[in-house]
């Protein structure tokens, strides 16, 4: 099992570590609900250096990326973020990714920890065109520091202007005192903030400094099982439960990252998914009682008929009411729609809702 440059701090601040995607890595702290408030209301830091980093160079860097991913990366401009999907050839995904454009001819692929050989083998595979390809996970680090208090937090520690970078955009500067550090307003909890990539021998002198910083705006270290209901509240889909190598973009409801004004891996078959129609679909649910759906629950209808099954769930720390993901026939998936999940024989009944569930 790997560890990250950080493992040893986790561990000393008494983190409940276990395994994730081959890594050792803090799951929490104090504890979900705690941390998940601190992320809302305050600032939170996690150690997500698990994550996978692929650096593509040359002339034909964006055509390799435009070829394996769904999303249009030739609208990206130095400086901006693109969340984007890799297609397989059975309309499945093979991992949903971050595209960053670093400068002319040179992009930064930020892909799942679980998938990183499979990812890195599937581009390869793709690869005729002359790219340049470097796996840079193991080398570098990645902390995602979230929370409304985020910019003014962290103000101090860089000269760039940390409100003045927009969601999806970033920037290569200084930060705690390390030079060349891409700062990018990305994140995974809906609650603003930043991500920070660096060299894993500058990793600990940026948590300590940025602890330092934030330590007057009530920062504290947050862990994995916070970082999913964060997400889950914002609706963002996690590979492995929403998405996987049998679900295709469409039914995921990623339509709005499957640009067909180019060719790419699958398209042509998933064009026609989408002029004919998917059979199921991605929704958000809340439970109309109190209850947690949880994954792998089966979703049925009134007459007690299964319709789909619940990918993620949980127990809402900022709303107190169970919610979740599930797939379900396309005819029981409209917003409103009564759906019910069964738990242990009971089937209790919840509503198809709009994302995100929380609401700022």
């Amino acid at each position: 099992m790997k560890n990250t440059a950080l493992t040893h701090i986790h561990e000393s601040l008494g983190a409940k570590m276990l395994p994730f995607a081959g890594y050792n890595m803090p799951i929490l702290y104090e504890g979900v609900n705690a941390e998940h408030e601190t992320v809302r209301n305050a600032v939170g830091v996690f150690d997500v250096s698990h994550m996978g980093e692929f650096l593509l160079t040359g002339p034909n860097a964006l055509a390799l990326i435009q070829k394996v991913t769904s999303n249009d990366a030739s609208t990206l401009t130095i400086g901006k973020a693109q969340y984007s999907c890799l297609p397989n050839n059975d309309g499945g995904i093979v991992d949903d990714l971050i595209v960053y454009k670093i400068k002319e001819e040179q992009y930064l692929l930020v892909v799942n920890a679980s998938n990183i050989d499979k990812d890195w083998n599937w581009i390869s595979a793709h690869n005729n065109l002359g790219v340049e390809m470097k796996n840079l996970s193991d080398d570098y680090s990645l902390l995602a520091i979230q929370g409304p208090k985020a910019v003014e937090a962290m103000q101090a520690l860089s000269s760039l202007d940390l409100a003045a970078i927009p969601y999806y955009h970033f920037e290569v500067g200084d930060f705690a005192g390390i030079e060349n550090v891409i700062i990018s307003a990305t994140g995974y909890t809906g609650s603003g903030g930043f991500e920070i990539y660096c060299k894993n021998s500058e990793v600990e002198q940026i948590w300590n400094k940025v602890f330092e910083a934030g330590a007057a705006f009530g920062i504290k270290p947050i862990g994995l099982a916070a970082r999913d209901t964060l997400r889950l509240e914002m609706g963002f889909c996690l590979y492995g439960n929403d998405i996987n190598d049998t679900t295709s973009p469409l039914e995921a409801g990623l339509g709005w990252i499957t640009k067909f004004n180019k060719e790419f891996t699958n398209s042509e078959n998933l064009k026609k998914q989408k002029e004919t129609g998917v059979a199921k679909k991605l929704v958000a649910f809340e439970m109309q009682e109190r209850a947690v759906p949880r994954h792998d629950y089966e979703i049925v209808n009134a007459a007690g008929d299964v319709i789909g099954i619940v990918t993620s769930g949980t127990m809402s720390p900022s709303m107190n009411k169970g919610i979740g993901l599930g797939y379900v026939t396309t005819e029981n998936s409209p917003v409103d729609s009564d759906i019910f999940i069964r738990i242990r024989k009971n089937d209790v009944p919840a509503k198809v809702v709009k994302l995100p569930f929380y609401k700022k």
